[in-house]
């Protein structure tokens, strides 16, 4: 049995909680979470790849067990996100990395790879988007109206996304047999947005996420001069990033490994084992 440690530091005045395991002084997978979750996406998944390897996962500003100040706080933005997290690296001594990101985790994890090339030493995207083409219109639509118009009205039509029927959705929809995914998953991440101001560090992180488009020109830039190792695991099925962003990834890693699974946004939650078991032939290989 792999044992997995909840440790909590201070970063600059917030607490970062963070899930590890895995020896100390082995090669750091660095697992960044989407929305609208937390590291907890990741339970099953660290202790699968501990063995030969030391797996951290933070909580972002705002999300699980991490500090979630107030809009009024802090300016809740994808470069805040990336500031706190290289400073969460930096301070618990970790200077390179595979970084592994799903959903919000792909553009943090895109900037610290721009900021600091050298410290990437490989990348694993499930469902982790850095392409146009990976984008469902019906579903981001409304972000983009509300980044380009910056209204209460259009800020207003995407509270549904906070909603009971939305978050179970982004857990199950894809999902081949939805009974395969654990209700507890949802119910987790529903109890962490009810919490007092989360609405609005929300919604300030769906306006914010526009800002990202403009970084992927870098980020194709970036991939094809380093040839860092790139595996791409994706739920073919997901509404949210679809699966032409997944194949996009050859257009710039072109020695990239693409594995198209049969499930959703949230794949761990269907497809542990197979997910798993492909990390772990990926990093074999290397």
């Amino acid at each position: 049995m792999v044992t997995v440690h909840h440790r909590t530091v201070s970063v600059d005045g917030l607490e970062v909680f963070w899930r590890e395991a895995g020896p100390s002084d082995a090669p750091v997978l660095l697992l960044l979470h989407g929305y609208p979750s937390s590291s907890h996406m990741f339970r099953h998944l660290i202790p699968a790849l501990a063995e030969d390897h030391r797996v951290i996962a933070p909580d972002h500003i705002g999300f699980g067990r991490s500090s979630a100040p107030s809009v009024d706080e802090f300016e809740y933005g994808f470069a805040a996100l990336t500031e706190v997290t290289r400073r969460f690296l930096e301070t618990i001594g970790v200077e390179r990395y595979t970084i592994m990101v799903q959903d919000y985790g792909a553009p943090v994890g895109w900037r610290l790879a721009l900021a600091d090339p050298d410290a990437v030493d490989g990348v694993i995207t499930q469902n982790g988007n850095a392409y146009e083409e990976g984008f469902v219109a019906d579903f981001w639509d409304p972000i983009w109206a509300d980044a380009a118009e910056r209204t209460t009205v259009t800020r207003d039509a995407l509270r549904p996304a906070l909603g009971r029927q939305a978050v179970e959705w982004q857990h199950t929809h894809g999902v081949p047999d939805p009974s395969t995914v654990d209700p507890d998953a949802w119910e987790h991440d529903l109890a962490l947005l009810s919490r007092p101001g989360q609405d609005d560090v929300q919604l300030a992180l769906f306006r914010d996420y526009a800002s990202n488009r403009e970084l992927y020109p870098a980020v194709h830039d970036w991939l094809r001069t380093s040839g860092v190792p790139v595996l791409v695991v994706w739920g073919r099925n997901d509404e949210i990033f679809a699966a032409a962003g997944a194949e996009a990834f050859r257009r710039d890693a072109p020695g990239a490994r693409i594995e198209l699974v049969d499930g959703g946004h949230f794949l761990l939650e269907s497809h542990l084992d197979h997910v798993a078991t492909t990390i772990r032939e990926w990093l074999g290989d290397r």
